[in-house]
C-alpha cells in the first residue's frame, strides 16, 4: 500500500476514534449554583466545570486558607497543639460565626482549630491569626503569599474569616487549588478534623454545617460557607475504593440545595469515570541524565499516586509516553518539573501532565563539572 494510502487511512482511524470518544463522554449534570467544579484528585484533572474562573465572595471557604497556614505553622514547630493563645477583644467582637471564646482568657491551639473547622468560630480564626502573624492584616499578607505560591492567580485575601470586603474574592479554580493542597500536604490533619460531625466548647454543642458528613459516609470534608453575597457554598471531598474526588459547588440558594447539588456532582464523577492507577507515590516513571550533578542520573515520577479519571470504558484504552525535557543540568530540586506524561486514549490526546524529580541533585565538584563540560561539547 502506497505511503500516502497508508498514513491519509491513519488519519481517518484517529479521527474516527476521537469522534467515538468524544460521543461517549459523560454528559455532566446541571446545577443551582453560580459556580462548580469537580477535580479528580489523583490527577488534577477537572471532570466538569461551571464559570470555574468567576470572581466570588468565598465567605468562610476563607477559612480553608486560614487553616494551611495553622497546619504549616505546626509544622515548622511555630506553634504547637498545646499552646494557649490569647483571646483579644478584637477576636471576641467579630461578627458571624462564632466559638465563643471569652476575651481575655486563652485558648490551645487544637480547641482554636477544632472551633474554626467544625463551628466555622471567626473568633478562633482571628485569635489564630493573631496567635501566628501578630496581627489580622500581617496574617492577611501571608494569605495573599501562600496564594501565589499555590497558583491562585485570581484570589485576594483581606481577613481570615471569609467576611465580607470587595477586596476579599476567590474562584472556584482556585479554591480547588487550595482544598486539594490542604488534603494532599496536610492528610493526618484533614482526617482528624475536617470529618468531625460536632465539637462541644464551653459547653456549647455546635455541628458541624457540611450536611453530607451525616448523610454520605465515604465524604471526609471539606468546609462550608455562606454569606448573602456568596450564598450557600459547599467544597466536599469523597473517598471510594481509594479514589478521591473533590466538588466545588458556589452561589446555592439554602443550606439544602449546595448538600444536595454537591452530592448530584460527586456522584456524576464516580459513576460516570473510572480510575486508571498509572504511577504509585514516588516510583520512577524514567531515570534521566543529569548534568554536572554530583550524581549521574534523578529519579522523575509523582509525589502522590497518580490516578487519571477516563470515562466507563475506556480504562483499557489509556497510553502512556513519558517527554523529558533535554539536557538537565544540576542542581535538580525535588518537585522540579523534568518532564510530561501525555495520554492518550485510541491515539487522541486525553491529558499532559508534569513529572517532577523525585530526589535533590547538588552539583558536582568542579573535576566532575570539567568532565561533563568536555562532554557537552562534543555531544
Amino acid at each position: 500500500m502506497p505511503l500516502f494510502r497508508k498514513t491519509a487511512l491513519l488519519f481517518l482511524t484517529l479521527v474516527f476514534a476521537a469522534q467515538a470518544m468524544a460521543q461517549q463522554l459523560p454528559v455532566p449534570p446541571s446545577l443551582a449554583a453560580k459556580s462548580w467544579l469537580l477535580l479528580e484528585m489523583g490527577s488534577n484533572q477537572m471532570l466538569t466545570s461551571e464559570k470555574p474562573d468567576e470572581r466570588l465572595e468565598p465567605a468562610s471557604l476563607t477559612k480553608l486558607m486560614t487553616a494551611y497556614l495553622t497546619f504549616s505553622a505546626l509544622h515548622k514547630k511555630t506553634l504547637a497543639l498545646d499552646q494557649p493563645l490569647p483571646v483579644s477583644e478584637k477576636a471576641w467582637r467579630t461578627g458571624g460565626s462564632k466559638m465563643f471564646v471569652r476575651v481575655d482568657t486563652q485558648v490551645p491551639v487544637e480547641d482554636l482549630i477544632k472551633g474554626m473547622i467544625v463551628q466555622s468560630g471567626n473568633d478562633a480564626c482571628v485569635t489564630l491569626a493573631e496567635g501566628i502573624a501578630g496581627s489580622e492584616e500581617n496574617f492577611a499578607q501571608m494569605m495573599n503569599r501562600e496564594a501565589q505560591r499555590l497558583g491562585m492567580k485570581a484570589s485576594s485575601f483581606r481577613n481570615s474569616t471569609g467576611l465580607p470586603d470587595p477586596q476579599h474574592y476567590t474562584t472556584a479554580r482556585d479554591l480547588s487549588l487550595l482544598a486539594a493542597a490542604l488534603i494532599r500536604d496536610f492528610p493526618e490533619e484533614y482526617r482528624k478534623y475536617y470529618s468531625m460531625k460536632e465539637y462541644t466548647y464551653n459547653k456549647n454543642t455546635q455541628p458541624n454545617r457540611n450536611r453530607l458528613l451525616f448523610i454520605d459516609p465515604t465524604v471526609d470534608g471539606v468546609k462550608t460557607g455562606h454569606t448573602d453575597a456568596a450564598g450557600y457554598c459547599l467544597i466536599s471531598s469523597a473517598l471510594r475504593d481509594k479514589r478521591r474526588l473533590l466538588s466545588v459547588v458556589l452561589g446555592t440558594n439554602s443550606d439544602a440545595t449546595r448538600a444536595s447539588e454537591s452530592q448530584k456532582l460527586l456522584n456524576w464523577g464516580f459513576i460516570s469515570y473510572d480510575a486508571v492507577p498509572l504511577f504509585a507515590k514516588d516510583q520512577a516513571v524514567g531515570k534521566l541524565r543529569v548534568w554536572k550533578g554530583s550524581q549521574s542520573q534523578v529519579k522523575a515520577g509523582f509525589p502522590h499516586d497518580f490516578t487519571i479519571s477516563v470515562p466507563k470504558g475506556y480504562a483499557d484504552k489509556v497510553q502512556t509516553q513519558f517527554l523529558p525535557q533535554p539536557k538537565i543540568m544540576a542542581p535538580v530540586q525535588a518537585g522540579q518539573t523534568l518532564g510530561t506524561l501525555k495520554v492518550t486514549i485510541e491515539g487522541k490526546l486525553y491529558g499532559e501532565y508534569p513529572v517532577t524529580a523525585l530526589e535533590n541533585v547538588a552539583v558536582a565538584g568542579i573535576f566532575g563539572r570539567a568532565i561533563d563540560s568536555v562532554k557537552l561539547w562534543f555531544n
